[in-house]
C-alpha cells in the first residue's frame, strides 16, 4: 500500500516537476554516488552490456555535461545584458544531447519513447553513441578522452580534428578522462557491493 501511494504520487507530482533524482550531493566518488541512486546501477550496466563502453566513461561525461542534472540546459544569452534572449542550443537533460542527435538515437534503437530526463535512457543514448563513435570515428570504447571529443563535436567535427585548436575543449576532455579512470576504478573496488545492495532495489 505504501509503494503504490508513492507510486501515485509519482505519477501526480511528475506531470509538474518529474519524478527524477536530485543530483548527487557529491561527483568525485562513483561507489558514493551510485549508494544514493541505486537504480542508476542497472542502468548503467545494462548500458554497458549493450554498448561496451564502461560506467565510469558514461558517468564521466554525465558530470562534465550536466552535473547530473535531469533538467539541465544552456543558459539562456542576455540582451543588453539582462534580457532573456534564447538558449544557445538544443542541448537538454542529463546527456545534454541536441533535438536532432536525440532523434538520430531514438530512430536508429528503435527507443521511440526515450526521454533525456531519464537517467536509463541518457545513459543508454552514450553507450550507443560512444558505440556509433567507434564504427564511425575509430575510436576504441576505453579511449574516454577521444570518446568525449567526438562526443561533443560530432563524428564530421573529429574526423575533421576541429578541436586540435580549442584549448578549453581539450582541457575538459582531459577532465573527462581522469574521471573515468577514477570513477572505474573506484566501481572495481565496490561492484560487489552495489550488485548485492541493488538486489533489493525492487
Amino acid at each position: 500500500m505504501q509503494s503504490l501511494r508513492a507510486l501515485l504520487f509519482c505519477l501526480i507530482t511528475g506531470v509538474l516537476a518529474g519524478c527524477g533524482h536530485a543530483p548527487p550531493e557529491q561527483t568525485h566518488d562513483a561507489c558514493l554516488i551510485l549508494e544514493d541512486n541505486r537504480a542508476w546501477w542497472r542502468d548503467l550496466r545494462q548500458s554497458e552490456d549493450r554498448w561496451g563502453i564502461s560506467p565510469g566513461i558514461q558517468l564521466a561525461i554525465l558530470k562534465r555535461e550536466s552535473s547530473f542534472d535531469a533538467n539541465a540546459r544552456p543558459a539562456r544569452q542576455r540582451l543588453l545584458g539582462f534580457i532573456p534572449g534564447r538558449r544557445p542550443s538544443s542541448a537538454y537533460g542529463y546527456a545534454q544531447a541536441l533535438d536532432g542527435t536525440w532523434d538520430w538515437y531514438r530512430e536508429e534503437t528503435g527507443r521511440r519513447f526515450a526521454d533525456r530526463d531519464d537517467f536509463g535512457d541518457a545513459v543508454d543514448f552514450i553507450g550507443w553513441y560512444g558505440h556509433m563513435s567507434g564504427r564511425l570515428s575509430g575510436i576504441a570504447a576505453t579511449d574516454a578522452r577521444s570518446q568525449y571529443l567526438a562526443y561533443h563535436q560530432g563524428h564530421t567535427g573529429y574526423n575533421n580534428g576541429s578541436y586540435r585548436n580549442i584549448s578549453w575543449l581539450n582541457r575538459a576532455a582531459d577532465q573527462v578522462a581522469t574521471d573515468a579512470a577514477r570513477y572505474d576504478s573506484q566501481i572495481s573496488h565496490c561492484r560487489r557491493r552495489l550488485n548485492r545492495r541493488f538486489l533489493g532495489v525492487f
